[in-house]
């Protein structure tokens, strides 16, 4: 005979897991896709959200790799001109800078590795999208180009 409740203990995880994996797949994961302006998809990338002061600090800073579909996006409360560095960054990235109709305003391309030289373009950002080096020459990713988030809500953020 089994113990009262015993079979609730042991069903409970497994309730609880598919029901996690259930929402997971329908809000998907997050990511962002570049679209130029005739409503091509030029690339999209998984990507981990830097919504906070202290995401945004890190970013993606003591990383040795990143995947040639991944990134971070760092969501701004309202668009300003944005300044970074790659101080303990150990790989090259392409940062997109976009406005806030998610409009490309201006791409930084393969910003050097550990050093603290401001990157940054004439145009406030509401975005800014950081992936590996030489991914927007890969891609043709250009200025003018739209970012379409899939699986989040930017708005839902500051």
């Amino acid at each position: 005979m089994v113990a009262p409740g015993t079979r609730y203990r042991r069903t409970f995880p497994a309730i609880v897991a598919f029901v996690l994996l259930g929402c997971s797949r329908l809000l998907g994961d997050p990511k962002v896709a570049i679209v130029a302006p005739g409503g091509v998809e030029r690339a999209t990338v998984r990507v981990e959200l830097a919504v906070t002061e202290a995401q945004q600090e890190v970013g993606l800073m003591y990383r040795n790799h990143l995947d040639e579909d991944a990134g971070m996006i760092f969501i701004f409360p309202g668009s300003a001109q944005r300044a970074f560095w790659m101080k303990n960054t150990e790989i090259p990235l392409d940062m997109l800078f976009a406005d806030g109709d998610a409009r490309v305003v201006g791409i930084v391309a393969n910003a050097e590795p550990y050093t603290e030289t401001p990157r940054t373009v004439a145009a406030a950002a509401k975005y800014v999208l950081e992936v590996n080096g030489g991914f927007c020459s890969r891609h043709h990713v250009a200025t003018g180009d739209r970012l379409r988030f899939d699986g989040f809500d930017p708005h839902g953020h500051p």
